[in-house]
């Protein structure tokens, strides 16, 4: 069975030192690290580190951003576990942005699991094993005599215990073992992995305790507003500053030039002001002359009909070609043919974009809820043109992410507009700014073709895909992989594409590439299995069992394991099991759906119950989850919402969300026309189980979202005949009952 790659052990060290009072701190040095990383990093880094305090309280830092996902809980988990303490002697403390101590940060790509699984937990064991250590020097007893658990280091024959607390000075002087010899916990040791556990910061949000980005303030510090072009990449040609300057509580205004990168410094008007409420409503008055620039000329329609013509002509280039597709074509077989499509849409985090910037003697300190520290670092360095190592990155809890906080154009802007002002800044967007300057979802449009034999198994596919970049290459998040299935599980399949030039900016959101292809692919599934009249279940099982290759060859992301047909299978398989889907009812107007994808290293398929009526109210009515993200649940309670939140969201993509461009210019601006899924809506019931693999575990930010809406849209199929071919369902009559 396959294994993910752990942190690389060639010279990695540990570094203890002693804490005034009698304390222990522990950190893992690496050199080098993550060299198939696109991130940087220090030489030499630490990975993380916790301190034993004398009163025996535990301090471990939590070293990711914390953006809803849990990490800043379940990280500190996997050390408290090895560690032995008990998790209520455990304080979290949030790390600032320091490759140099915490290695590798980032908030995204369902990474922060695979690539802590096995370093934090060795950072545990060599602190346990140093506590022991020392109790077994002290009462002159062998070490493998000694137990820990729950901060007690106890020796059963000669009944002496202390505790982690008052060991911890005599710990802090012995030499810290090799962490490849650590012994790590069987599993079923455990007594915290595999533990619900209530987030570190629960309760400071339900009782209102300021703990995210946007509340976060400074001693006389002003509010900022940033006014940018409506189209993107627009220029500032005046504005009526003379007039802004003269409103009340208003400090300062003026023009930031900015510069061309979509995701830096943008052109724009920055306005200052005591209160935020005094710089938006100088904001109100505002009237500046814009350079458009040529992104004016682009449109949503305008894409549509663009892909329309390039569908009718030779793609550009072929990502896969297995067989003879077009042979198969004209064999005779059953043939079916359409076009699916897929909108813009941005993030919507209900937090919008802010930070807080305060530039002094040449040195910057930032408090930002940035997905990525690694990024914002250089970016703000290169743009004030100041060095990297003068700058504090003070890492914000953030209300959503979703991806949106990949991008630190937010962060630039303030400690561009901190400095120009001399004083200390906060920058706060409005949620019309939000969804107007976001990184949006790319668009879609796959002209495809399959066909099924006389057996009805599916024998040739072919996916003419349109979509954005240019000289023959796609742009920022919006490809496609020729290995995505079920590509190398159809013996005549061909994948090809077509790009086209864009000028507005694109960006990971949840799942990236997943939300939308599993609608496309598993939707297309579904037809061609009513085609020929056979279960749909049937029908991706069967071509599960056909697979060549079970796995694709040379591996995935950063060197980890891809596409296991096997285990596929097996959340098809649980899932079915768990919705009786055999044995489902056949109601008038209502049925059941099911697809599964592999995204993120996570295995996840999903069955909803759903009725459409004569009106085309659709009802979710109950949603089954089968998931596979290897060996173990880190935090059950968590991950079960995780999953949960991932279906809602994926709801909400299905049925309302799009960003629409018109002349260069994002229409949707906020709730009323971008809905999310309201409570009433929601399913009242989403079962989540798991299938346990022995392979290390992976994440879970976003694997769980993208089966979601070809089930939905499979069921909406069976139960009322119409096929969906093109996202939201509002724009097909749609809505929720």
């Amino acid at each position: 069975m396959n294994s993910t790659p752990s942190l690389p052990d060639r010279r990695a060290f540990l570094k203890v030192s002693a804490l005034a009072g009698g304390g222990l701190l522990v950190a893992m040095h690496v050199e080098p690290a993550f060299a198939q990383l696109p991130f940087p990093q220090g030489d030499p880094q630490t990975l993380a580190f916790f301190k034993i305090n004398a009163d025996g309280t535990v301090v471990i830092m939590a070293k990711n951003p914390e953006t809803g996902q849990g990490v800043k809980t379940m990280l500190p988990m996997l050390v408290a576990e090895e560690l032995d303490v008990d998790w209520n002697d455990v304080q979290v403390e949030q790390a600032d942005a320091d490759a140099s101590k915490y290695g590798f940060q980032i908030a995204g790509g369902s990474l922060s699991t695979p690539l802590n699984w096995q370093p934090l937990r060795q950072i545990g064991a060599a602190g346990r094993h140093m506590v022991v250590t020392a109790a077994a020097n002290q009462w002159k007893v062998p070490v493998g005599e000694c137990t820990a658990t729950k901060s007690l280091v106890s020796h059963a024959a000669t009944g002496q215990s202390a505790t982690y607390g008052e060991l911890a000075a005599a710990a802090a002087a012995i030499p810290p073992p090799a962490l490849d010899s650590v012994r790590l916990k069987d599993p079923k040791d455990f007594t915290i992995i595999g533990t619900s556990r209530t987030g570190v910061d629960t309760n400071a949000i339900v009782t209102g305790a300021p703990v995210f980005s946007i509340d976060f303030t400074v001693p006389e510090m002003l509010y900022a507003v940033f006014q940018k072009c409506p189209v993107f990449g627009g220029k500032v040609v005046s504005a009526n500053l003379d007039e802004i300057r003269q409103l009340p509580g208003v400090q300062q205004a003026f023009i930031v030039k900015g510069t061309d990168n979509l995701e830096g410094l943008l052109p724009g008007v920055a306005i200052l002001a005591d209160t935020w409420w005094q710089a938006q409503t100088a904001r109100l008055t505002l009237n500046v002359v814009w350079d458009e620039g040529p992104t004016a000329n682009e449109s949503s329609a305008g894409y549509a009909r663009r892909a329309d013509e390039l569908s009718t002509q030779p793609p550009a280039f072929t990502l896969r070609e297995d067989g003879d597709v077009n042979a198969a074509l004209d064999s005779g077989i059953k043939i079916l043919e359409a076009a699916y499509a897929y909108p813009f849409f941005g993030h919507a985090p209900l937090e919008p974009q802010n930070c807080v910037a305060h530039f002094s003697n040449g040195k910057l300190e930032l408090w930002a809820p940035t997905q990525t520290p690694a990024w914002a670092l250089p970016l703000v360095a290169e743009t004030l043109g100041i060095q990297e190592s003068d700058i504090t990155l003070h890492l914000m809890r953030a209300g959503g992410g979703f991806g949106r906080r990949l991008s630190n154009d937010f962060t630039v802007e303030a400690a561009w507009i901190a400095r120009e002002a001399g004083v200390p800044v906060k920058l706060l967007w409005t949620r019309e700014d939000d969804m107007t300057h976001d990184f949006y979802r790319p668009a879609g449009y796959h002209y495809l073709k399959g066909g099924v034999n006389d057996s009805g198994r599916i024998v040739v596919w072919r996916d003419h895909f349109v979509s954005f970049g240019q000289d023959g290459q796609f742009g920022q998040y919006s490809g496609i992989s020729g290995d995505e299935f079920p590509g190398r599980f159809i013996p005549n399949y061909g994948i090809h594409a077509s790009v086209m030039s864009l000028g507005v900016p694109l960006g990971a959101l949840r799942a990236p590439g997943s939300n939308a292809i599993s609608f496309v692919i598993q939707s297309f599934i579904d037809e061609l299995a009513h085609a020929a009249n056979r279960d749909p279940l049937d029908v991706r099982l069967e071509l599960l069992i056909e697979a060549p290759l079970p796995q694709m060859p040379g591996g995935g992301a950063f060197g980890f394991p891809t596409f296991d047909a096997a285990r596929a299978r097996g959340v098809l398989e649980l899932v079915a099991d768990r919705c009786n889907w055999r044995n489902r009812p056949q109601t008038p107007g209502r049925a059941m759906g099911i697809a599964f994808h592999y995204s993120h290293m996570g295995y996840f398929a999903e069955v909803a119950d759903v009725s459409v009526d004569e009106n085309k109210r659709v009802t979710v009515h109950k949603v089954w989850v089968g998931a596979d993200i290897g060996s173990q649940i880190i935090n059950p309670g968590a991950a079960e919402n995780l999953v949960q939140g991932a279906v809602v969201d994926g709801l909400s993509q299905l049925m309302s969300y799009e960003t629409t461009i018109e002349n260069g210019r994002a229409v949707e601006t906020n709730f009323d026309k971008f809905e999310p899924m309201r409570m009433r809506e929601a399913p009242p019931a989403i079962e989540v189980d798991w299938v346990r693999t022995n392979v290390p575990p992976t994440g879970l930010g976003e694997p769980a979202l993208p089966p979601i809406l070809p089930a939905v849209a499979n069921a909406i199929f069976s139960a009322s005949g119409i096929r969906v071919r093109t996202l939201p369902l509002k724009n097909l009559g749609f809505r929720w009952a």
